[in-house]
């Protein structure tokens, strides 16, 4: 017996995290935790704490060169962390 209104269960969750108000909180954490990914190790070797506040992500950075460096290609960083998250969840960044 096939069921007419089956739907995969990946769809089902998301409608669940959608539903419930969760799915935007944990676009937030796996795009925190994609920033070693996307940036390597060395510069998340420099990075300290991270958050995300209306949609914008607040980043401490310990040396003051590697900061202005990475404040010269914002969008570009915008642009690869939301990527990598597969859905816009920030649109700018401050880096501290």
């Amino acid at each position: 017996m096939k069921r007419s209104n089956a739907l995969p269960i990946g769809d089902m969750i998301n409608r669940f995290l959608r539903e419930e108000g969760l799915e935007s909180p944990l676009n937030e954490y796996r795009l925190i935790q994609a920033w070693e990914t996307v940036l390597g190790k060395a510069i998340a070797r420099y990075t300290g704490q991270m958050f995300i506040k209306n949609q914008t992500l607040y980043v401490h950075i310990t040396s003051p060169a590697l900061r202005q460096n990475l404040q010269m290609s914002r969008k570009t960083l915008v642009a690869r962390l939301n990527e990598a998250v597969g859905a816009q969840v920030i649109v700018d960044i401050v880096m501290r």
